[in-house]
């Protein structure tokens, strides 16, 4: 996929939130051998691997293709990869009111680890959250 692809799949994944990631800020995302992303259009999760730690920087779902099991699957095969890459512990920061997302990352095996207040638009917190790979 280009990184235009991933910004207007993203788009779509995120419209609800008003935020979504531009083409440029893909295309930088994707430069750094440090970065991966599994999945297709239809869904994808974007990682990085430093060291032994992974963190999943975005997962996005086709709002059309959700409920068939492909961010389940992303979120396996992003922790697949990191664990290739050497990770041995994965991060993630979702907002607190994301209830479908949150019980997607705790089906996983993601614990929450912190929280930080204000992170999201409109003062929403961050949970941070932590897997062992």
């Amino acid at each position: 996929m280009t990184p235009e692809a991933f910004a207007t799949a993203h788009a779509r994944a995120f419209a609800e939130e008003g935020r979504a990631w531009s083409a440029d800020e893909f295309t930088a995302l994707l430069a750094s051998p440090l970065n991966f992303v599994t999945g297709d259009a239809h869904g994808f999760a974007l990682g990085r691997v430093i060291a032994d730690e992974a963190e999943l920087l975005t997962l996005a779902t086709d709002p059309d293709c959700r409920r068939q099991g492909r961010a389940r699957a992303c979120l396996s095969a992003f922790a697949a990869e990191a664990r290739a890459r050497g990770a041995v512990t994965a991060f993630l920061e979702v907002a607190e009111d994301n209830t479908a997302a949150l019980a997607l990352y705790k089906g996983a095996g993601f614990t929450e680890i912190a929280r930080r207040a204000g992170y999201y638009p409109g003062g929403r917190a961050a949970v941070v959250m932590r897997k062992s790979l």
